[in-house]
């Protein structure tokens, strides 16, 4: 067979793959945000975080720029390197890779070069040429040969190429997530940290008033200007609050340790000065927009589509098994009954083989991969529509937060004033024989309480403005001016 004999009978290959851009894939189309255009107690688009932090969206807003504290981006920087879970993550991104990469070879023709010998003994009544002719006959060949291919004129493989691509990317959404929800795991920890360490101050602080409030009761008990009942409710509150410092001592252990597991290594001790302690330890405020942008910003809801995408062609794939499937298997090379002669000039072999299945009774299989194809489209289409509206909350109840935290801040600050002042005029009248030692009681538990909801409101104020960053999409970037790495096109 001559060259031009070869390609005359490889035109039908090459046509056919020409053709094969045919999909019965069903025409995607977005399905509509199943939620309100915008979010609640919102009467503008955006709000005054975008002249803050000089972006549109949040998602562009690098998470160097949004936390303030520079020990807490140190220990971001590290826990990006070494967290488990996120080293999975980019592990499952290489997984998902190697998957569409096997999925996209089957469009293609596997060829390779081979040979083959075949020597057989027969014996006298079976030999071609009679009992006189030679017992050994030997066979070889060699050349390059096409395995089984498909000739994809329905987009059967086209739409299985396809369903892996998209759950390729879907799998790279889901390791940003990964990576989103990391850092603000890592923000909410240290800052917890923080408040346990603030809480265990204020508790010393407490326990040495408290001691000295026991000093004086039994000072004056001892004298026979206090009573029992006196003393013993002054060792009460001293009791209560040595209670209350062993508690703070193992919260603070429990916090250091979830830091250090989120972490993935033992917490450094050469890390940066931690910043002062406060509101200053994030941006005051981002900018929000609308419910639409996160569509495009949240990576769980791109991963979610990516899913319906992936879904959506699926059912071509399935829809394309009913039709004729048509294969070919090719070889060009040398046949010779002598070894030493293979490659001669008229050993020249060709093969060309085509196989044409036309499915006329599968036992209902085909149309059940079918209807369970929709099925998962369906099931698909729910869980893009539930990943939009769990993303609407989350923003909205981030959104109720930023708007009245500052309010609960402020009056728990003017209540801890008032408290403050009450502690000492019921301890001067006490002092003076006025009121009784239940007064001081009563008003040192209303101060210390409120001191210690002001730590824990302060500590949520902070977390619920890392979660509207999050819910936002903020937290992928590291710096503003950087920018995502742009997924593989197909």
């Amino acid at each position: 067979m001559t060259l031009s004999t070869f390609k005359r009978a490889a035109l039908p290959v090459m046509v056919t793959l020409a053709l094969a851009g045919c999909s019965l894939a069903p025409k995607y189309e977005r399905p509509s945000a199943p939620v309100p255009g915008q979010y609640p107690g919102l009467s503008e688009p955006q709000n005054k975080g975008q002249q803050l932090a000089g972006v549109r969206y949040s998602a562009d807003l690098g998470w160097s720029e949004f936390f303030n504290d520079p020990q807490l981006k140190a220990l971001i920087s590290l826990a990006l390197a070494n967290n488990r879970d996120m080293r999975v993550a980019v592990e499952r991104i290489q997984e998902a890779r190697a998957l569409y990469g096997i999925a996209q070879s089957d469009r293609l023709p596997t060829v390779g070069i081979g040979g083959n010998a075949k020597i057989t003994r027969n014996p006298p009544e079976l030999r071609a040429g009679g009992p006189d002719s030679a017992s050994v006959s030997r066979y070889y060949q060699a050349g390059v040969g096409m395995t089984s291919f498909e000739l994809d004129f329905f987009g059967r493989v086209k739409n299985l190429t396809e369903a892996a691509y998209q759950q390729y990317l879907a799998t790279e959404q889901a390791s940003r997530t990964v990576h989103i929800n990391l850092v603000a795991q890592i923000a909410e920890a240290y800052f917890r940290l923080r408040t346990t360490q603030q809480l265990q101050s204020l508790t010393q602080k407490t326990l040495e008033s408290r001691q000295n409030t026991y000093n004086l009761v039994q000072a004056r008990f001892n004298a026979g200007v206090a009573s029992a009942l006196d003393l013993s409710q002054a060792k009460s509150q001293l009791d209560s609050v040595r209670a209350d410092s062993a508690s703070m001592q193992r919260a603070q252990a429990q916090a250091l340790n979830a830091l250090q597991l989120l972490l993935g290594m033992e917490i450094p001790a050469n890390l940066p000065n931690a910043a002062v302690f406060g509101r200053d330890q994030v941006l005051a405020a981002i900018p929000v927009g609308l419910p639409a942008d996160l569509l495009e910003r949240r990576p769980d809801i791109m991963a979610a589509e990516n899913a319906l995408l992936a879904a959506n062609a699926n059912i071509g794939a399935a829809r394309a098994a009913f039709f004729p499937n048509i294969s070919i298997t090719g070889l060009l090379g040398f046949a010779s009954p002598q070894l030493g002669g293979l490659f001669g000039g008229s050993n020249r072999f060709w093969q060309f083989s085509p196989q044409l299945q036309v499915p006329i009774f599968s036992g209902g299989s085909l149309k059940g991969n079918l209807d369970l194809a929709k099925a998962r489209s369906n099931i698909a289409v729910s869980q893009y529509e539930k990943a939009i509206q769990t993303a609407f909350r989350e923003v909205a109840d981030a959104l109720a937060g930023e708007a009245t935290y500052d309010q609960q801040l402020a009056a728990l600050r003017s209540l801890e004033a008032s408290a403050s002042e009450t502690l000492r005029l019921a301890t001067l009248r006490y002092e003076t024989g006025i009121d009784s030692f239940l007064q001081v009681q009563t008003a040192e538990v209303a101060l210390y309480t409120t001191q210690q909801t002001f730590y824990q409101t302060g500590m949520e104020a902070l977390m619920n403005r890392v979660e509207l960053y999050k819910a936002l999409g903020g937290g992928w970037l590291e710096t503003t001016a950087s920018k995502p790495s742009s997924l593989v096109s197909q």
